[in-house]
């Protein structure tokens, strides 16, 4: 097993515990989780870019537990304020390298805004959030479309979009 793969288990591990049994919030990273790391896999992403993504995957909603007992709400832009200090501090004992926790950082407190995505890593962790909210909530198939011919890039991401909606 690698450096990441141990280092990403152990992170998991960790969110799990996070969450302290509210397995809907648990069941939501996983599979976002599993989407962002089947989408970097089959886009080739180099090792450290998978790391960032499959990490910003983990906890791209671990402010959401406050958002509900601050606002009354998991609204996108209180996650993305909430997120930032929440995942720096969580992932400060976990060996990462300070700039490895700077880009998750960045990602997290991102996740929501669809404008000025400006990497791969980053692309993807929309990809994969969409894709969970969508069969979590059961999104419309015209919503699957707009998403995809408007914000999704990665080949894969719409390979999987289109299976799951039969498009």
């Amino acid at each position: 097993m690698s450096t990441n793969s141990l280092k990403t288990a152990q992170i998991l591990e960790k969110m799990i515990a996070f969450y302290e049994g509210n397995t809907h919030d648990i069941d939501h990273f996983m599979r976002v989780w599993a989407y962002a790391k089947t989408i970097g896999e089959l886009e080739k992403l180099d090792d450290e870019t998978q790391f960032i993504v499959e990490i910003a995957a983990i906890t791209h909603d671990i402010a959401c537990p406050l958002c509900r007992e601050k606002y009354g709400n998991t609204n996108g832009k209180f996650q993305e304020k909430e997120g930032i200090s929440m995942v720096k501090t969580f992932l400060s004992d976990t060996g990462m390298t300070a700039e490895q926790i700077e880009r998750v950082v960045y990602l997290v407190g991102h996740h929501h805004t669809l404008r000025d995505i400006d990497a791969i890593d980053y692309q993807i962790l929309v990809e994969a959030d969409y894709i969970a909210n969508a069969t979590e909530s059961s999104y419309s198939l015209q919503n699957a479309e707009n998403f995809m011919q408007k914000i999704m890039k990665t080949a894969s991401g719409k390979r999987i979009l289109k299976a799951i909606y039969g498009l």
